[in-house]
């Protein structure tokens, strides 16, 4: 079986819902890491043999086929080929082992593997029947087999009754988030990863205009802006600070999770170029990291968010490698409690996990997070000189998903 290296891997600035990103349409912020990744590495785009890109809300701006449409938007013009999938959160993720499982199959040389979501313009749960929650999102065949439809909130909430998690807990680790993220900005670790995206913003922040609102084409004041840095994080954030905020998904005393503790909501896209080892030598490219093993799992669709436990339990078994072998961590922070579970179960430090902050910090663009997750991986390897990474995702209607990379 060949090996599958990670060649180079980009993402772009994750702005705040309603923020800086508010205006671009999201055929456009698909495209721009793929702009970024031929313009770093020096290829014809011909040779690109297939787009994987992960989107979570695959309607409207974010329909018709986007992993095809962005290398179109790109300029990549007609004969690079396209798909998009769906495994929700672990999208992103998905399409990076997915990309990597053709190259080790011998199928492909060349590949593009990321994914994108923008959340103020398609929102999340837009794709379902009744919005997020609502039963008649499913067939009432559904609930012949299963007692309930649980959100995701109410998972996580869960999870912290399952392991006796206190409100200080889950907000120490998102205070830990946040001061991360900061640190590891002001440090420079993310100039190699985010690339700049220029973007014309019309009007006051807020609701984005979709298509077919009646602004469209009229005369309006625009500004021209440059977007360099992630726009959710806030590096002040203190226990203090996240006392005062409300709970989401349950009442106060009953429940830990809030706007504080939880990923952001962020529009952003992410993708990474893959490659077999005899194209990366072809064409002249240092791999990054070779990719050695993926999993992914079924997990109980109640509590839902436990998935990375498994995910990472078997990823590991399959690479005859253990907690202790790893010398990096990424755990996507979709709520604090997913976390701080998966580090009591695997007995994985803390100190090595999400070492530059996670989407408590910079955001959770659903269908692009997993590349970006993969890639700052690969990144923080090579920064670091560490051997060997592994990153996990929990998944909608109970999954995981886990990659496990060596830097080369």
């Amino acid at each position: 079986m060949r090996d599958a290296v990670i060649v180079d891997a980009v993402r772009t600035p994750f702005g705040d819902r309603g923020g800086s990103f508010r205006d671009i349409h999201p055929q456009d912020l698909a495209a721009k890491p793929l702009e970024a990744l031929e313009q770093r590495n020096g290829f014809d785009p011909a040779i690109v043999e297939d787009v994987i890109y992960g989107c979570v809300t695959p309607i409207d701006e974010q329909g018709l086929n986007i992993g095809r449409i962005a290398p179109m938007v790109a300029g990549w013009g007609d004969s690079v080929p396209g798909v998009q999938l769906n495994r929700m959160c672990g999208s992103g993720q998905q399409a990076i082992n997915f990309a990597a499982t053709n190259v080790m199959a011998g199928q492909h040389d060349v590949l593009v593997a990321g994914g994108v979501e923008h959340m103020t313009r398609v929102p999340m749960g837009s794709d379902g029947a009744d919005g997020l929650d609502g039963n008649d999102t499913v067939t009432d065949t559904y609930f012949e087999h299963f007692d309930e439809l649980t959100s995701q909130g109410e998972g996580a909430e869960r999870i912290a009754d399952e392991y006796d998690l206190s409100r200080r807990d889950v907000d120490e680790l998102a205070v830990d988030s946040q001061q991360r993220w900061a640190e590891a900005w002001e440090e420079g670790r993310y100039d190699d990863q985010i690339v700049p995206v220029e973007t014309e913003l019309d009007g006051e922040k807020g609701e984005a205009p979709r298509a077919s609102d009646s602004r469209t084409g009229s005369e309006t004041t625009r500004e021209t802006i440059t977007v360099e840095k992630d726009g959710h994080p806030r590096p002040g954030t203190d226990l203090e600070t996240l006392s005062d905020l409300p709970l989401v998904f349950r009442e106060e005393g009953d429940g830990v999770h809030h706007p504080g503790n939880s990923s952001g909501i962020v529009d952003g896209s992410a993708a990474a170029l893959i490659a077999s080892e005899e194209a990366a030598a072809e064409h002249g490219w240092e791999p990054m990291a070779r990719i050695v093993d993926t999993a992914v799992v079924g997990v109980d669709p109640v509590t839902m968010l436990t998935g990375p436990i498994p995910a990472t339990e078997k990823v590991l078994e399959k690479s005859d490698l253990t907690v202790s072998d790893i010398d990096l961590f990424e755990v996507n922070e979709a709520f604090a409690s997913v976390v701080a579970a998966w580090l009591e179960e695997t007995g994985a430090p803390w100190e090595r996990t999400n070492v530059n902050g996670g989407a408590i910090a910079h955001g959770h663009p659903l269908g692009a997070t997993g590349t970006m997750l993969v890639g700052k991986l690969a990144h923080e390897l090579e920064r670091t000189g560490g051997e060997i990474g592994l990153s996990t995702m929990c998944i909608g209607f109970g999954q995981g998903i886990a990659t496990i990379i060596e830097r080369v």
